[in-house]
């Protein structure tokens, strides 16, 4: 009896972990978007200026606050003072990717 009871679980486990495997955040997904979209103004990477002088580089970001707190703002749309900034909003999975590939980059 106790091995009939086994086989369903030992399913319900392997679907879990198939679930949890396919909702990984990928950061190299992120880097490619940040590149598309935030590269002109933006240094995205681990070295270099950004090309707008007023433009902070990603890698400094969590220097200001915790990189956490930008999952709202990318979700429902990044609004920024500055003039030149557009307003950027990218979707549930793509929010995730960004969040890892920038507290991969960020500077201690």
């Amino acid at each position: 009896m106790s091995a009939v009871r086994l086989v369903p679980c030992a399913a319900l486990v392997w679907a879990v972990l198939s679930v949890s495997a396919l909702a990984e955040d990928n950061p190299e997904h992120g880097a490619e978007l940040l590149q598309k979209e935030c590269a002109s103004c933006h240094a995205v990477g681990r070295t270099g200026d950004s090309p707008h002088k007023f433009a902070p580089p990603f890698r400094t970001l969590g220097q200001r606050y915790p990189i956490e707190s930008l999952e709202e703002a990318l979700g429902e749309g990044i609004v920024s003072g500055h003039p030149d900034m557009p307003e950027f909003k990218f979707d549930a999975d793509d929010v995730g990717d960004i969040i890892a590939y920038l507290k991969s980059i960020q500077q201690r």
